[in-house]
C-alpha cells in the first residue's frame, strides 16, 4: 500500500505490497515552516496506523537531523516528532533517513533542481567550500528496501549512497550535463555532518563510484 502521489511515492509503484505501507505522503519542502503542513501529515499518519495496525508502516525521515545548523529547523523538529509516534505507536516499521532525495521533477527546493535551474538561469550561485551533502536517487531507494526490506524492522536506518559529495563535486559534472558554466560565489564557510553509512548501502552501491552515481543521477532524472 502507497500513501503519496509525490516522486517517492511513485517509485514504489512497481513493488506495491498489500502487507507494507508506504508512507510518502507529506511535507517535502525542508524549508516549510507553516504548523498547518505538518499538522496534516501528522493527522495522516495517526489515522494510517489507526487503520492499518497490523501492517509494516515504512517512514521517510531525513538526515539533516544529523546537521548541527539545523536542530531548531521546523522541518527537523517535525520529522523527529513523527519518528517518535512511529516508534511509539506502531508494532512493526521502518524509518529511513535519507538524503538529499533525486527524482524527475519534484520540490524545486531540492538542491540539484535549485543548482540545475540557478545555473540555466544565468543566476549566482552562493557556494559555501567546506560543505558537503549526501544524496540517493528516488528509484534506488524503492529498490533497496524491496530487497531489503525484510531485514530492517523496528529502527532507524540511514538510507543515503555512501559518500559526501563536496559542491565542487556536484556542480562540475551537472555543468558538463548542461553544457554551461554557471556564476558562482565562492564563500569560506559551511559544514557537513557525520552519519553511518550502513554496510548493507555499501554492498548495494559497490559497483557504482561517486563520479559515476553522479552521473547516473543527473542522466536519469533531470
Amino acid at each position: 500500500m502507497i500513501i503519496g502521489n509525490g516522486i517517492l511515492a511513485n517509485a514504489f509503484r512497481s513493488f506495491d505490497d498489500e502487507n507494507v505501507i508506504i508512507f510518502a505522503s507529506g511535507v517535502s519542502n525542508s524549508l516549510e515552516t507553516r504548523a498547518s503542513e505538518f499538522t496534516r501529515e501528522l493527522d495522516l499518519l495517526n489515522s494510517t496506523i489507526e487503520k492499518y495496525p497490523n501492517k509494516k508502516l515504512i517512514y521517510f525521515s531525513t538526515c539533516s537531523i544529523y546537521d548541527s545548523s539545523k536542530t531548531e529547523s521546523h522541518y527537523v523538529l517535525h520529522k523527529l516528532n513523527m519518528e517518535k509516534t512511529i516508534s511509539e505507536s506502531c508494532p512493526e516499521y521502518a524509518i529511513f533517513r535519507i538524503g538529499n532525495a533525486v527524482g524527475k521533477g519534484g520540490n524545486t527546493n531540492t538542491l540539484i533542481n535549485y543548482l540545475k535551474n540557478s545555473i540555466e538561469s544565468g543566476k549566482t550561485i552562493q557556494i559555501h567550500s567546506k560543505a558537503k551533502r549526501v544524496f540517493i536517487g528516488v528509484d534506488d531507494v524503492a529498490l533497496f528496501i524491496h530487497q531489503n526490506n525484510k531485514n530492517i524492522g523496528n529502527q532507524i536506518f540511514n538510507l543515503v549512497y555512501p559518500y559526501q559529495f563536496s559542491l565542487k563535486e556536484v556542480i562540475a559534472p551537472l555543468e558538463k550535463y548542461l553544457h554551461k558554466t554557471g556564476s558562482y560565489e565562492m564563500i569560506d564557510e559551511g559544514a557537513y555532518y557525520d552519519i553511518d553509512f550502513e554496510d548493507s548501502t555499501k554492498v548495494f552501491f559497490k559497483e557504482t563510484s561517486p563520479e559515476e552515481y553522479l552521473k547516473k543521477l543527473y542522466n536519469t532524472y533531470l
